[in-house]
């Protein structure tokens, strides 16, 4: 049996701008996984999940048509990273065989809600690692990534692969996404082969140090989100007020530039400060475009650690899920800012940073 792993992810800053080509966002993978085993199988194969057999799915109304939608689910991301792995292997003139898969999942709570960790694209890079240690694939860490997004990029076509980059490579994450318009074009023209090997445009990921004098508190809301969605929101306000939205652009790129060079000088106060002008310019977007990003639960937080002198901000999309405060102080002060947390039932999520080698 061939059993891998793949860490959860929180965005830091950037988040919105980095599905834009070439706009930054920071973000860190965490020491929760989703882990996928593979077993030969005979006769028929499975895909069995623990958590996902129970998990709602989400639909609405086209007209008068019930439209699921398919991002929110898992089982679509293991499907098409199923599919891609098995084109690369059969590129690579390896014969497919039966499987059994099986997936487990740490990046929800004990009642199945999302922690907005990154599930979807855990799923696919584990589910990728794992069929191509199965066809012994030899990929690299840059072709698992490749791999991965393609497979992630064919369910859920609006997002940045951030958390795709931040499942693969672990640690602190300095990443641009790639050109999509690009990649829709080479997959219609060119083998999966031929992809792998090219150099994706506006495509960055770059590891970074977190300095040694402050600590990473998530928070998470109880309210879970969807991503996909929120994305779609925001991308309905970029057609309608273009200078508007293009002003956000530049704003994120030059806050996220700023928090970069703090984190390459080791500059606690400049990676703090940064971390607040980047709540502002998301709660600037949540003005205009009339998406809510910030919930009650989430500006809560944020002022519960602002006054013990935190740096915070809701973390991915919002809507929801969790927030993320920075803070250099002494652990007794960390202690009272999580305990306050609770007292306004937002929970502390007691994860740290997971470095891979």
């Amino acid at each position: 049996m061939i059993t891998v792993q793949a860490p959860g992810k929180l965005y830091i800053a950037g988040e919105y701008a980095v599905v834009e080509p070439g706009y930054p966002a920071i973000v860190v993978a965490l020491d929760q996984f989703v882990t996928v085993s593979i077993a030969d199988a005979y006769d028929h194969g499975t895909i069995n999940s623990k958590q996902y057999e129970e998990m709602p799915v989400r639909w609405r109304r086209r007209g008068n048509q019930l439209v699921i939608d398919k991002r929110d689910n898992p089982f679509e991301y293991i499907l098409s990273s199923i599919h891609y792995t098995e084109k690369y292997a059969l590129e690579k003139q390896h014969s497919l065989e039966l499987f059994n898969l099986t997936v487990n999942s740490q990046l929800d709570s004990q009642d199945g809600k999302k922690y907005g960790l990154g599930s979807s694209a855990a799923v696919t890079v584990a589910t990728v690692k794992a069929l191509s240690q199965f066809y012994k694939l030899n990929l690299s860490k840059e072709e698992i990534f490749k791999l991965a997004s393609i497979s992630h990029f064919q369910v859920q076509h609006n997002g940045s692969f951030g958390d795709i980059a931040a499942s693969v490579y672990g640690g602190w994450i300095a990443y641009q996404s790639p050109d999509r318009q690009w990649l829709t074009q080479m997959l219609a023209t060119h083998s999966l082969t031929e992809i792998l090997q090219s150099d994706w445009p506006q495509l960055s990921i770059e590891q970074l140090e977190f300095p040694a004098n402050l600590n990473l508190l998530i928070g998470w809301s109880g309210s879970p989100a969807s991503t996909p969605v929120l994305v779609d929101k925001i991308a309905v306000f970029r057609t309608k007020q273009q200078q508007r939205y293009q002003q956000f652009l530049d704003d994120s790129r030059a806050c996220l530039q700023k928090m970069i060079a703090g984190f390459k000088h080791g500059s606690s106060q400049i990676i703090k400060q940064q971390i607040n002008v980047n709540r502002q310019i998301l709660r600037q977007l949540a003005q205009f475009s009339g998406v809510i990003i910030e919930t009650p639960k989430l500006q809560k937080l944020c002022e519960i650690a602002s006054n013990y002198g935190a740096a915070a901000k809701s973390s991915g999309a919002g809507g929801g899920d969790c927030g993320i405060a920075v803070i250099d102080a002494a652990p007794n002060v960390k202690d009272s800012l999580l305990a306050d947390w609770n007292q306004q039932q937002i929970q502390p999520l007691n994860f740290n940073v997971h470095a891979l080698n």
